[in-house]
This record gives C-alpha cells, sequence and structure tokens, in this order.
C-alpha cells in the first residue's frame, strides 16, 4: 500500500479554501434500492466541484519562486475553475487553456476567477499539448488535472472527510472516473484504514478508460470517447493513477447515457439540485451494482462530483431520464391503413400514458407508428405491453435501445421519400465552433448531395448530426476515404432500422 500518499493526504492544508462537504442521507434512493444510500456532496465546493481540493493542494505546494512565475493549466470547465479560484486565493497569475468548443459560460465562470483565457483547437488533447508547450516557452508550472501526486492527495480527502462521518466502514464506495485522480486519491486512503470496503469505479460504456486499462493490464488509449459526461471524457488514465488504481480498486461498472439521466432525475429528487452527468455518474453505477448483486441492508456511498452543466443539456437529461429508469419504451408498430385502426391500436395499449405518438403513411395498405408509452413496472411491464400487442397480430419492434432512434428519428418521422436513390445514412459528432459545419457542408456538397440531415443541440462542446447522402454504388470506398480524412467521429447508419422504418430514402425493405 502507497504509505507516502497517506502521508500526503494527512499533511493537506486546503481548507483555508476547501469546503468540507456533508455526507447526506439519500432518503428516497435508500427506500427505493433497500440499502442505505449515502451522496458526498463534492457539488457543494465553491466551484461546485471536488477539482478544487487538488488543484489547490498542488498550488499551495510551489515554491516561492514557482509561485511568482505562475501556473498552467489545460480544462474545458471544472479543473480551471478549481485552477483559476486557487491561484486567486494565494496571489499566482493564472493561463488557462481551453478548447475553442467550450461554452461561453465555463469561459465567463473562469474569467471571472481572475484567470487568463487562451482557446486553442476542439479538443481537450490540443488544448492540453499546446498548455505544455506554453509551460515551457513561458517558463510556468504545468497543473496536471489528475496525474499528479499533489492533485491526487487532495481528492484523496474526500475519504479522510466520508470516513470520519459514516459511523463505520462502508459496505462500498462509488467514485466516477475520468483520468483516475479521485479514484486513486479515494482508494489509497480507504483501503488503509478500511481494506474491506470495496472501492467501485464507475465510467460511461462509451468512455471505458480504467476499464479498459484493468482489462488490459496496462494503460491504454482509446480512439474515441463519448462527450455526454465530459467531465469524465478522459482517452488514456493517467500514469501515477493507473498505478495506484491497481492496487486499490475492486471493479469499474459502466453505465449508460440513459442511467446517468436516470441518476441526475435520482439526485434532483433527494436534494433538489442538479448534478452534472459526471456528478451523477457514481449513482449510476451504484444502482446498476445494487440490480446486479442483489444486496439489501448495507451501506453505500457515491461520491456526487459535481454540478456545472450548462442549463440548455437539461432538456435532454429529461428526454432520458424515463428511458434510463425503464419507465418509458419506444415503439415501431406496423397497423393497417383502415379506418378505426388507430383507435384499435390504442385500445391494445390500454390505460397507459403515451408519451408520444408519430404516424406517418406508408402505403394504402399499412402504416407505420412511432409510439412512446410511459411504464409503472419497468422492464417486466415493458414485456406485457410488446407482447400483448403481439399477441393481436401487430408487428413490433422495440426500439428502446436504439441510439438512432432515441437521438433522431423520434424527433423527424415524416415518411420515405421514394424519390431518393443510392442514399447512405450516417451519423456525426460535430465540435461546436463557429464554421464547423458550414466547412464540412462546403466540402462535401462539391461531390456528393445531401439527402437528409437532422441536429441538435444538446449544449455540449459537440453536436449531433443525422446525415443522409446519396452515393453512387462505385463511389462508397472514396466516400468512406472522405470521411476519415475529415478526422469526425462518425458512424454508419445505413441499416438501422428505424431509418428503413420512418424516413428511408430509395426503395425500402418489403413487408415479410
Amino acid at each position: 500500500m502507497p504509505q507516502n500518499y497517506i502521508e500526503r493526504i494527512l499533511r493537506a492544508q486546503i481548507y483555508d479554501i476547501v469546503r468540507e462537504t456533508p455526507l447526506d442521507k439519500a432518503e428516497r434512493l435508500t427506500r427505493r434500492l433497500s440499502n442505505q444510500v449515502y451522496l458526498k456532496r463534492e457539488d457543494l465546493q465553491p466551484v461546485f466541484s471536488f477539482k478544487l481540493r487538488g488543484a489547490y493542494n498542488r498550488i499551495r505546494s510551489l515554491s516561492e519562486i514557482e509561485r511568482r512565475k505562475g501556473v498552467i493549466a489545460a480544462s474545458a470547465g471544472n479543473h480551471a475553475q478549481g485552477v483559476a479560484l486557487s491561484a486567486r486565493h494565494l496571489g499566482i497569475k493564472a493561463l488557462i487553456v481551453m478548447p475553442k468548443t467550450t461554452p461561453t459560460i465555463k469561459v465567463q465562470s473562469v474569467k471571472a476567477l481572475g484567470a487568463k483565457i487562451v482557446l486553442w483547437g476542439d479538443s481537450y488533447d490540443a488544448a492540453c499539448e499546446y498548455a505544455l508547450k506554453l509551460a515551457v516557452d513561458e517558463d510556468m508550472t504545468f497543473v496536471h488535472p489528475f496525474d499528479d501526486p499533489e492533485v491526487i492527495a487532495g481528492q484523496g480527502t474526500i475519504a479522510m472527510e466520508l470516513l470520519r462521518q459514516h459511523a463505520g466502514p462502508p459496505h462500498a464506495i462509488f467514485v466516477p472516473v475520468g483520468g483516475g485522480g479521485l479514484i486513486s486519491g479515494i482508494g489509497a486512503y480507504v483501503k488503509y484504514v478500511y481494506p474491506q470496503v470495496k472501492v467501485i469505479g464507475v465510467e460511461p460504456e462509451d468512455a471505458p478508460t480504467l476499464h479498459s486499462a484493468l482489462a488490459k493490464g496496462k494503460r491504454v488509449s482509446l480512439k474515441h470517447v463519448g462527450i455526454f459526461a465530459d467531465g469524465v471524457a478522459v482517452k488514456k488514465i493517467g500514469k501515477e493513477t493507473f498505478r495506484l488504481a491497481r492496487e486499490v480498486v475492486d471493479e469499474v461498472v459502466l453505465v449508460t447515457t440513459d442511467e446517468i439521466c436516470a441518476a441526475i432525475k435520482d439526485v434532483f429528487d433527494d436534494t433538489r439540485t442538479v448534478a452534472e452527468p459526471a456528478g451523477a455518474l457514481a449513482v449510476a453505477g451504484l444502482k446498476k451494482y445494487v440490480t446486479r448483486e442483489g444486496i439489501v441492508d448495507q451501506s453505500l456511498v457515491a461520491i456526487e462530483s459535481g454540478a456545472n452543466i450548462n442549463f440548455d443539456r437539461l432538456r435532454h437529461v429529461a428526454e432520458r431520464a424515463e428511458l434510463g429508469e425503464q419507465r418509458e419504451v419506444l415503439l415501431a408498430v406496423e397497423i393497417p391503413e383502415e379506418p378505426g385502426s388507430f383507435l384499435n391500436f390504442c385500445r391494445a395499449i390500454g390505460k397507459r400514458s403515451v408519451t408520444e405518438f408519430n404516424y406517418r403513411f406508408t402505403d394504402s395498405k399499412h402504416a407505420h407508428v412511432f409510439v412512446g408509452i410511459e411504464l409503472a413496472d419497468a422492464l417486466s411491464e415493458r414485456e406485457q405491453v410488446i407482447a400483448r400487442l403481439l399477441g393481436q397480430g401487430y408487428r413490433v419492434v422495440d426500439m428502446t435501445e436504439n441510439e438512432t432512434a432515441k437521438l433522431h428519428i423520434r424527433y423527424m418521422v415524416g415518411g420515405h421519400a421514394p424519390g431518393v436513390r443510392d442514399e447512405a445514412l450516417f451519423r456525426f459528432e460535430f465540435p461546436e465552433r463557429p464554421g464547423a459545419l458550414l466547412d464540412f457542408l462546403t466540402e462535401m456538397g462539391k461531390r456528393w448531395n445531401i439527402s437528409l440531415f437532422h441536429y441538435r443541440n444538446h449544449g455540449a462542446a459537440y453536436g449531433r448530426v443525422l446525415l443522409g447522402v446519396q452515393i453512387e454504388p462505385g463511389e462508397k470506398r472514396q466516400f468512406i476515404g472522405f470521411l476519415k480524412a475529415l478526422g469526425f467521429v462518425w458512424e454508419e447508419e445505413t441499416d438501422n432500422l428505424a431509418y428503413r422504418l420512418f424516413a428511408c430514402g430509395g426503395e425500402c425493405p418489403k413487408r415479410q
């Protein structure tokens, strides 16, 4: 066990600026899960995130010469605010490099704390590379967001507090994981004091940084990480954090975007505060662990790590929360195109709340309906609804787990385009910076015709686009090469059933 980290954590002098946050019992979750559930409320820090602990502990450790030269950091959010506030408190100049895609509200928040801002690149990786160069050029100290012993020790003070606040050792502590600074700091302290307590990391399914590294037995660089939980969107675990994590982490639980949204709602129901996606990650993992293990009457702690969420992202969270709780089912149903068919279909659904209902004429004999139905009893009732419809002769496809259907098709059900030939469908993520989408469309328009387009802004650094494009059979390889050269994240969805049922161009699959 890394003894030196225990000493670092115990010596950390951070409480002239950091708050000792409460360990609050989540009463609603406790009743629902039949376990004692507690939230460590790091959303109550002055910058609404735990990041202040590590940043301040690192900056406070600087020599007088280093303080006079100032500090530099790369961040799109919470770490930036932690560094800026810490530097202001200690009278040190701070320079923060932020991606050009950083929402204005976050840039303004950091500026308000007295830091100088440089906008560079479309991603954290690009901003970090530039910050490291500036640190050398300007002779300033680079404050790493996670892979630094003093930062790790600062985050570890959370464990020191919660073990003092909790009556005896809990069964497990659930910790969100990005670069690993938080879980390695907490794990080092917890395993030293109570080796039997489980330290469980939680990551999004589309950003399994630590999960992948533990499975491989070495650090790996992910080709792509999901952007919804941007606070943990890290492609590669830190070197020092991984060394520690291998010793102190029991396992890593992976959760979906819908499960994270449901956890944000759970936190709100219990605290009347809104966690950011990364902030609610531990709650999502805790719920999944309880369901998987079937445990009862245990004491479980989730680190609510932050609450820096853009207001305009709440729409997306609200839309997906019911799906994450399995309180809504999305179905594609084929009904006869004849008088009374709608009425008969509604009778088949029964006395259930319909969350949405989209219909489009298909042909003279059949119609496809896209319907959302509210559920009271989660998975079991979902199966009952589908079985009831199938039993009455309807053709039913469950779209609840279809990402393209949830993100795009449900908002654009409007029929097929039979006059469109050779249409292929692609899903993209675009950096939300001025001109990025225009540049892409301009380049594509020189060679291929765009036949379908759907875009939704969720208040994140990246927008989501669904694109239909006409490609001659012999040009498919060229088009794929063009996409790879662009450098955007993309996925082909031409065979997605939601698209082929509701929106495809050209000749769609015939009814079997």
